[in-house]
């Protein structure tokens, strides 16, 4: 049984180095906004190691189970519940994750009330660039509630699967449909995330971009460097 080995790629964090003045232009407002976007975050990233970890557990308990025979009853349902217990903190997990890309959407968002004054000030082409930054950004959040919706689909069939291999008369066909419908599910889980990593890769460009436009002097943070 195949399972996507997930590792989602997160936004950059930057240290503006041009101190300004009192006043603070509309790209300011929204330099403060989008790095406050990087810090709520830190939730999304600390999510990946564990459920990375989880997912190579139970990909080792499906591999002993398969290589059992029906003699080995007891085992098989001693390491179907090990699966079962890992698919339930993989939930917890991905809940959190999903949790802090909608914190991170809801502060996002609000940077909509100073694209507003860009073009107010008819700053044409910053305004331009800071559409194209929140179009890719508001994608990038469309693709993780695809991502969260698939992934939570292929928890349940993981754990039907288990279900499954703890009955003595289960059926190996089914078994095998069973399998082919995880398969196909985190096939999909595996191509919203390459598009989730892209359209990251791309919005951390176009982010660096705007800065650069807007005239804000930026570099990465030392604890960025570092990585």
């Amino acid at each position: 049984m195949k399972r996507s080995m997930l590792l989602f790629s997160t936004i950059l964090l930057f240290a503006m180095i041009a101190a300004g003045c009192n006043f603070q232009s509309p790209s300011e407002k929204m330099y403060e906004k989008l790095e406050e976007v990087v810090e709520i975050e830190i939730g999304f990233e600390e999510q990946q190691e564990p459920l990375v970890t989880l997912e190579k557990k139970e990909q080792d308990i499906y591999s002993e189970i398969i290589s059992l025979g029906l003699e080995d009853m007891d085992e098989i349902t001693k390491l179907s519940d090990e699966a079962i217990e890992s698919i339930a903190k993989r939930k917890e997990y991905m809940d959190k994750e999903a949790e802090s890309i909608k914190q991170s959407q809801e502060k996002f968002e609000t940077i909509t009330t100073d694209m507003e004054e860009l073009e107010e000030k008819e700053d044409k082409e910053l305004k331009e660039k800071a559409d194209e930054l929140y179009k890719t950004m508001m994608a990038r959040y469309e693709e993780h509630d695809k991502l969260y919706a698939n992934y939570i689909e292929g928890l349940n069939s993981d754990k039907k699967l288990y279900e499954m291999f703890k009955d003595e008369d289960v059926n190996m066909d089914d078994l095998e449909k069973q399998v082919k419908k995880i398969n196909e599910t985190y096939e999909k889980v595996y191509e919203n995330n390459q598009t989730f990593n892209e359209l990251t890769k791309k919005y951390n460009e176009l982010k660096v971009d705007f800065y650069n436009e807007a005239g804000i002097k930026i570099k990465m943070s030392d604890e960025k460097e570092e990585e």
